[in-house]
């Protein structure tokens, strides 16, 4: 699974309100930092807090930017051998019922992928909402 790959999954699970398939990319012992400063440990926890937020305060919210938007910024760097960081200069979470991401979520959020096998994982996720 390439590095898009694991990307495009974790923005259809998050889609799709699916709390497994969008923790099923993290590593078993990742870690996770919520634009709060909250911090998760473990693909267990992501799947257990997003699994709350997707039943809850963020049903039917969306990664994906509508149509006609423009794709995120995203930069892929090789750090060393099978470990890439990943920015994306423009994400943001939008609310079911909107068009665009409301200036108030929108973030800039990073990852950690390392190689395990053939497959890429996220080691660390940071989410950090801009000012």
């Amino acid at each position: 699974m390439s590095v898009e790959t694991v990307l495009a999954a974790i923005t259809a699970a998050w889609d799709a309100g699916d709390a497994a398939a969008f923790a099923a990319p993290f590593t078993a012992d990742c870690t996770y930092v919520v634009f709060d400063g909250t911090v998760l440990h473990g693909r267990q926890a992501v799947e257990d807090v997003h699994r709350f937020l997707f039943d809850g305060p963020l049903k039917g919210s969306r990664l994906t930017p509508p149509p006609g938007a423009p794709a995120p910024e995203v930069t892929v760097r090789e750090v060393g051998p099978g470990v890439v960081d990943v920015v994306n200069a423009s994400g943001g979470i939008r609310p079911d019922d909107v068009d665009i991401v409301p200036d108030e979520r929108r973030s800039v959020v990073s990852y950690v992928l390392v190689r395990q096998g053939a497959e890429w994982k996220v080691s660390a996720f940071q989410n950090t909402r801009r000012a």
